[in-house]
């Protein structure tokens, strides 16, 4: 597995080249989309990264950005850190709007990263992907997942496929026009000739998804045609009645 090219990525040419002599179909999407847009920052901040990754699971956005917001305010200007969260009170951290199983996995993620099971920016600078990966998973409520987009957006790690991301999935299956969403087995097999640069493939396979083929235009426009003469048959039906029963 790949290891970091720090946070300040020089750009993501030399990969989208390898992708498009080796996949064509993937080579003309990325003609289409053009350049791949990932582009990490220059500092990586563990703990606030992977604490707002907490906050924000199974929330709509807005409402996560606002617990957020109650618990950064929390902390002397608002700088979110491991032993001054454990510090807080119960009653506090609640009161931002944090439900317990939150507040148990942020109180679990602050203790992992000061006992060192949570590793330091510059220490995963040291460590492939799979290493952080399986320390970063011991933290109550992360998963691969949520571990995989960490190390896409804020590492830049070149060569990060997630097999169990849905838009992935969906991106592959329109692209090579699959009859099913593959499963990670056959990800993998499709996926072969990608490496060093399955990071950009995946971002790749996200514009994919968004992508609304034509026939899918024409379902949707069919769809719709259907949808309004429905609406308009009830009016018509009750125009009658109430015709028939004035004549009487």
């Amino acid at each position: 597995m790949s290891k970091a090219l720090g946070n300040e990525h020089p750009g993501w040419s030399e990969a989208e080249r390898h992708l498009a002599a080796v996949d064509a179909r993937l080579g003309a999407l990325m003609a289409q989309t053009g350049p791949c847009g990932i582009l990490p920052p220059k500092r990586f901040p563990v703990f606030p990264a992977l604490a707002s990754s907490i906050v924000y699971q199974q929330l709509a956005g807005s409402a996560a950005a606002a617990i957020l917001g109650r618990v950064q305010a929390l902390f002397p200007r608002r700088q979110m850190t491991p032993a001054r969260l454990l510090e807080l009170e119960e009653s506090a951290l609640r009161g931002a709007g944090l439900s317990a199983a939150k507040l148990a996995a942020l109180r679990d993620l602050a203790s992992k990263c000061l006992d060192g099971t949570v590793p330091t920016a510059a220490a995963m600078g040291r460590m492939d992907d799979e290493e952080i990966i399986e320390r970063v998973s011991q933290v109550r409520g992360i998963g691969r997942w949520t571990v995989e987009m960490m190390l896409i957006f804020d590492l830049g790690r070149p060569n990060v496929l997630p097999v169990d991301d849905y838009g992935v999935r969906k991106g592959m299956q329109r692209l090579y026009r699959m009859r099913e969403l593959p499963d990670k087995h056959r990800m993998l097999r499709q996926a072969r000739n990608w490496h060093p640069w399955c990071t950009v493939a995946s971002w790749y396979m996200w514009r994919a998804a968004e992508q609304v083929t034509a026939a899918e235009k024409q379902a949707a426009k069919k769809k719709a045609a259907k949808k309004k003469a429905q609406e308009k048959s009830p009016k018509k039906a009750t125009t009658k009645a109430a015709k028939k029963k004035a004549a009487r």
